[in-house]
């Protein structure tokens, strides 16, 4: 490779470092290689490198060869390069955005000034005692303004006359002293002694009883969700709850024309002109698929070989998938301590890698996407998790370039639809935890009642602490606010989907238990939930 000249090198280095980034001196050469490429067109292919690399979920702003080969793979024709700036050039790879949990921005909520302002600073893994603190006080708060605004408990902006029974205007718990008759308060479900659960706001807690004669709402009620509670306050000092419920939901486009910009998603704020201009271009994507599996034990010789089916079918249609979603665990047995085949792993995403370089078109035309499960490689059990190790998956990445490794959870933008992926044994755990048995007035699928709880609560997982850790600071990464558009939650469980109020949520399934998986189709947010015969 001859070396870049000295006015190559400046250009270079003064465009990335407009963008924010720090190039080493390997991938330096490897971004002047790419423009050689293109002599007619350099400016051109040296935007569309920049662009690309804006979207990819980097670890640090200073990039070494790896990350620049990695999108310059997805950069070999020509044509992609000099066209890249006419709209109608965008391809389905230059149109997904995969963003990491860890690189998602921080918010906090201003409840004097009613704004959201944007964390500054570097995030600990290991957080201190406030920080615990702050992760429910977020939590709360990010619910607290979203009801403010419902038509049912606003206060209204002149005094009118209201009686009693009419009015649902929350009262927050230090209020109740002195208060008779019905009040509506919200709080978090605390278990402040042992067995003993109170009601609990941001200015006191009250105990109350939760039993199967309340009327609830669909969804589990679990430990640290966030209620919306009639009732009233006995002489006793307890509240007596008649109904409860979760936080009504708020219309995405209600909370977006709230949060003046604020890129609360992750991968930047895209302006009017241009979301417009990628809305119209999404919906003219009718060949874009998605195909995602859960549970794709390498380990498995029965289970790779449904894995060569499933990419031999797609491989010989006449237009492949743009996306595959692969999410773990990527082994039979738990990566724990006890486990010391650590080498054979390694060499089992090798042979995967070959497998899906086998398939030409597959290799050429779509794109693989890898998260972690519950039970992968990895510092610790909490959530978020951290991409795969890179030891496990440099051999991969040799036959698949163009391979990404995010984290658990991670999200999706195509064009302009916001798509979550999570991958946990959310149900079983949720209905360990439930403190009351979920109502069956309106569905008794426990899948449904998920999908309720997670929306409501504006959060992928609601469960107490000591049920799945979280990282305290990265709280916020598991925030499904505003909501968005798709929701797909991997997990053990029976394949499902389920559209509620306009949202797309849904379980593959477990493809090395049921050969189950699912493809989603992004232009019209249709599942299909599919099996291997047999």
């Amino acid at each position: 490779m001859a070396a870049p000249s000295a006015a190559t090198r400046r250009k270079l280095q003064r465009k990335f470092k407009l963008r924010g980034f720090t190039l080493k001196v390997d991938a330096l050469e490897e971004a002047a290689a790419f423009l050689d490429r293109f002599p007619d067109a350099e400016d051109d292919a040296l935007d569309l490198l920049l662009d690309e690399l804006d979207k990819e979920p980097l670890q640090s702003s200073i990039l070494d060869r790896d990350a620049v080969r990695r999108v310059v793979a997805l950069l070999v024709e020509a044509e992609e390069a000099v066209d890249a700036a006419s709209p109608a050039a965008t391809s389905a790879r230059s149109a997904l955005r995969v963003v990491d949990a860890f690189l998602v921005p921080r918010f906090h909520y201003d409840p004097i000034k009613k704004v959201f302002y944007e964390h500054t600073g570097r995030l600990a893994i290991h957080g201190e005692a406030g920080d615990k603190a702050s992760l429910y006080r977020d939590r709360y708060q990010v619910l607290l303004q979203r009801l403010s605004r419902d038509k049912y408990f606003s206060k209204p902006a002149f005094d009118m006359v209201t009686t009693e029974d009419s009015s649902c205007e929350i009262t927050s718990i230090q209020s109740l002293i002195g208060c008779t008759g019905r009040r509506w308060i919200m709080g978090v479900i605390s278990q402040l002694e042992e067995r003993q659960f109170y009601l609990e706001d941001l200015t006191g807690a009250y105990y109350h009883f939760l039993n199967i004669e309340h009327k609830i709402t669909s969804g589990f009620f679990v430990e640290n969700t966030v209620i919306v509670a009639e009732g009233e306050l006995l002489s006793n000092g307890t509240f007596q709850v008649n109904t409860c419920g979760f936080p009504p939901l708020e219309d995405r486009e209600a909370s977006l024309s709230l949060l003046m910009g604020l890129d609360f998603f992750g991968g930047g704020v895209i302006p009017t002109e241009e979301a417009l201009r990628l809305s119209s271009l999404e919906k003219k994507a009718v060949n874009d698929m998605f195909v995602i599996l859960s549970d794709v034990w390498l380990d498995n010789p029965e289970t790779m070989e449904k894995l060569a089916i499933v990419l031999d079918g797609y491989d010989s249609v006449e237009v492949v998938p743009s996306l595959f979603v692969l999410m773990g665990n990527f082994c039979s047995r738990p990566c724990n301590l006890a486990f010391n085949s650590f080498e054979e792993l390694r060499s089992q995403f090798g042979k995967l890698g070959e497998m899906i370089a086998g398939r030409s078109r597959l290799k050429e035309h779509s794109r693989f996407l890898f998260i972690p499960g519950p039970d992968d490689a990895g510092p610790s059990k909490a959530l978020p998790r951290c991409a795969l190790p890179k030891y496990l998956t440099e051999e991969l990445q040799k036959h698949i370039p163009n391979a990404i490794f995010v984290s658990n959870p991670c999200r999706v933008k195509f064009y302009t639809q916001e798509i979550v992926f999570l991958r946990q044994d959310l149900l079983y755990r949720m209905r360990r935890s439930c403190l009351i048995p979920p109502t069956t007035e309106e569905t008794s699928d426990p899948f449904e009642h998920l999908v309720a709880t997670i929306t409501h609560q504006s959060h992928l997982c609601p469960l107490p602490l000591t049920v799945q850790p979280i990282i305290w600071n990265y709280d916020h990464c598991l925030r499904l606010y505003p909501t968005p558009h798709t929701i797909v939650l991997g997990d053990k469980s029976e394949q499902k989907a389920f559209k509620y109020t306009g949202i797309t949520c849904f379980n593959p399934g477990s493809f090395a238990n049921d050969s189950t998986f699912a493809a989603y189709r992004p232009c019209t947010k249709e599942v299909e939930l599919s099996a291997l015969e047999g």
